[in-house]
């Protein structure tokens, strides 16, 4: 008998990509509207947390309660139907618990598939006419699952599912709060359980909302009714990709391995003999430009820049997916990870200010203060100016999903206000260590590089070395654009970071590799180019997004389907930064190693 709270949340809709709160329709309101506080996350995913005029009693099962009596105008009538067209869903919270609409398939043996969210209504035609009509789904059919606990008698709510109906009410003589429908009446034992008489939405059309509310009782234990919603996907493709993956992966660091030991033995051992012989006169290789290789490059500020960005948002995602493996981010908390995210990344300041700074220092330069600014405010001020953008276009369309002005200064303060302030005392600490130091001396004056052969040109190269990292990614990147787009959970954490530990090796391998093509022929221009080569799989990624949106999205709005591409542009962006960043490493960490491996006069 104890009363259950029942919340809505936003209306959403895979066509549009807008969220809508839920009163922004004219659905039966409360008494007094009152917000449930949101996180973080919460606001910037557009979730709008309300209280709703359903009144559950824990195990009093209710037949065709009376919601409330609406009259549309014609500007209600319009909103519902625009919101019906664009197939929105309505999203509502029982205890903490997505409300989801249960989908027999046909065939007996598979299990029900849970789909998020009850759709507001449907389009149809009567028998017989061509003209399109609008329903509204305005009866509802709760389900309430349980699970009761034997000693105490005390019951904890394991599932929240509805089957949605549309019904054209009846009842007789004037209306008033007593009146009792012939549609749907508990005492004559009438109930829905159809849309056989469906209700229209039409101006000064009198719209009746009413709802039924079962118990049932459940197996499902307390703490995993989760599961339900989670297991939607099917796990093969996961495995099967994992499997595919690391065997690109195993035989990319086989080849890597071999080419890297024996040439590098090989070639170590017989230069070290040369000097004996006398002939290092003829030698050829990587070890002629040994006093070029680490002449810093042009534009270096830029680089330690772009470094530093990396190495913040590659602590991020470590941590971030380190916590998710651990299931501390689970969907039931909502907003959770985005919250999660965003504050990792400003305390990864620290490191994005030392890793920049140690590497300027090594480039003889002065100026840390600069460099230090530069990185605290260049990537996030792309980002920024992008969603800036995004925003104002949600903003237009009048969306839950725009950020409200409070949250966008919170953004900025911490920002600004911790972020900024750390990037700084990293790039201190970093200035205070002494300079690395290079194993080999560069020369005054720079030497020529020979013409390169046709597959050493940089761009071709740089585009080739981006095509590995991204495919070992790209399974595991089709459910993620699933669950970010197609709203639904993403839980999959622990094949999320086995795929990332394969992004981070491919990353580094593909790039060693091109990295001593290019120092055997006698071109030392590598700083610039480890970053690109690994990055480039981030143009790869974003090909792949836009393939996505026109083979698997039904987006035909311009403002959705500028969200769309000005989202996945931050991603690629992100991506770009990452995987660049491990390959320049990776490859600093390489040439480092064979510079210092052999003796020069």
């Amino acid at each position: 008998g104890d009363p259950l709270k029942v919340k809505v949340n936003k209306l959403t809709s895979i066509k549009t990509q807008l969220p809508y709160s839920y009163y922004s329709l004219p659905f039966c309101p409360p008494k007094k509207i009152v917000d449930s506080a949101e996180n973080l996350g919460e606001v910037l995913r557009g979730d709008r947390i309300e209280n709703s005029p359903y009144v559950f009693k824990m195990r009093e099962p209710q037949m065709c309660s009376v919601l409330c009596r609406i009259t549309l105008d014609a500007k209600a009538a319009k909103q519902f139907q625009e919101k019906i067209d664009d197939e929105y869903r309505v999203n509502m919270i029982l205890d903490n618990l997505p409300l989801v609409v249960p989908i027999r398939r046909l065939d007996q043996g598979s299990p029900t598939v849970y789909q998020l969210g009850y759709h507001v209504g449907l389009k149809g035609q009567y028998t017989g006419s061509k003209e399109e009509k609008f329903f509204i789904h305005n009866h509802l059919a709760f389900t309430v699952k349980y699970h009761r606990d034997p000693q105490t008698d005390s019951a904890r709510i394991v599932g929240f599912e509805v089957k949605p109906y549309s019904i054209k009410h009846e009842y007789e003589g004037k209306w008033s709060e007593n009146t009792r429908l012939t549609t749907c009446d508990p005492h004559t034992k009438h109930t829905v359980v159809n849309s056989n008489t469906p209700q229209e939405v039409e101006a000064n059309k009198e719209i009746i909302f009413t709802y039924d509310v079962e118990y049932q009782e459940s197996d499902v234990k307390w703490a995993s009714r989760w599961d339900a919603y989670l297991l939607m996907s099917d796990d093969q493709i996961h495995w099967f990709s994992i499997v595919n993956s690391l065997m690109i992966v195993l035989f990319l660091s086989g080849m890597v391995a071999m080419i890297m030991l024996r040439t590098l033995y090989r070639d170590i051992s017989k230069y070290n003999e040369l000097e004996t012989q006398e002939e290092a006169q003829e030698e050829t290789g990587w070890k002629l430009v040994h006093g070029d290789v680490f002449r810093p490059p042009s534009n270096s500020d830029l680089l330690c820049v772009y470094v530093g960005t990396g190495i913040q948002f590659l602590g991020m995602v470590l941590v971030t997916m380190i916590f998710a493996v651990f299931g501390f981010l689970s969907p039931s908390n909502r907003g959770g990870l985005m919250t999660a995210m965003l504050l990792l990344w400003v305390f990864m300041g620290i490191f994005a200010g030392y890793a920049s700074s140690r590497l300027y220092k090594m480039f003889k330069g002065t100026e840390w203060k600069k460099i230090s600014l530069k990185t605290a405010c260049l990537f996030p001020g792309i980002v920024f100016a992008i969603f800036f953008v995004l925003n104002a276009l949600i903003w237009g369309q009048k969306s839950s999903g725009a950020v409200p002005f409070g949250t966008m200064f919170a953004l900025v303060v911490m920002w600004f206000g911790i972020s900024v302030p750390l990037v700084f005392v990293g790039g201190y600490i970093g200035l205070k260590k002494p300079a690395i130091e290079d194993p080999v001396k560069t020369n005054k004056i720079p030497r020529q590089i020979p013409e390169q052969a046709w597959y050493m040109n940089p761009i071709f190269s740089i585009l080739i070395g981006g095509i590995l990292p991204f495919g070992a990614v790209f399974i595991e990147l089709f459910f993620i654009l699933t669950s970010i787009w197609l709203n639904q959970f993403y839980y999959i954490f622990g094949f999320l970071f086995l795929v990332f530990i394969i992004l981070l090796i491919t990353c580094a391998e593909i790039t060693i590799v091109l990295c001593y093509f290019q120092l055997c022929s006698e071109d030392y221009l590598w700083w610039w180019r480890s970053y690109l080569t690994s990055g480039s799989s981030a143009l790869y990624l974003f090909l792949y997004a836009t393939f996505y949106f026109f083979t698997k999205l039904e987006i035909t709005k311009l403002v959705s389907g500028m969200l769309y591409f000005g989202y996945m542009l931050i991603a690629s962006y992100a991506f770009f930064v990452l995987t660049g960043t491990i390959g320049f490493y990776a490859c600093f960490w390489f040439t480092r190693l064979i510079y210092s491996s052999v003796k020069i006069d």
